[in-house]
C-alpha cells in the first residue's frame, strides 16, 4: 500500500561493461529498496525521461522526487 509520502530517491551510477562506460539510473524508495534500475549508453534528457517514465509506470508516482543534480 501506498504511504501518505511516498519518495523516490533517483541517483546514477557509472559503470564499466565489457570495457565500455555505461550509466546505471535506479529509483530507490525510502525503505532502500530497489524499485527500478536501468543501464544505458547515453546520459542524456531522453535517457532519464525514459527511465522515468518507465519507473511510473511500473510503480505508483511519488509524491517527492529526489535527484541529486540529475
Amino acid at each position: 500500500m501506498k504511504s501518505i509520502r511516498w519518495r523516490w530517491h533517483l541517483d546514477e551510477m557509472f559503470v564499466k561493461i565489457n570495457g565500455e562506460m555505461h550509466y546505471l539510473w535506479r529509483a530507490v524508495d525510502r525503505d532502500g529498496d530497489i524499485l527500478q534500475s536501468d543501464v544505458t549508453k547515453r546520459r542524456d534528457k531522453k535517457a532519464a525521461l525514459k527511465f522515468l517514465k518507465k519507473s511510473m509506470n511500473r510503480h505508483d508516482r511519488p509524491n517527492i522526487l529526489v535527484a541529486d543534480k540529475l
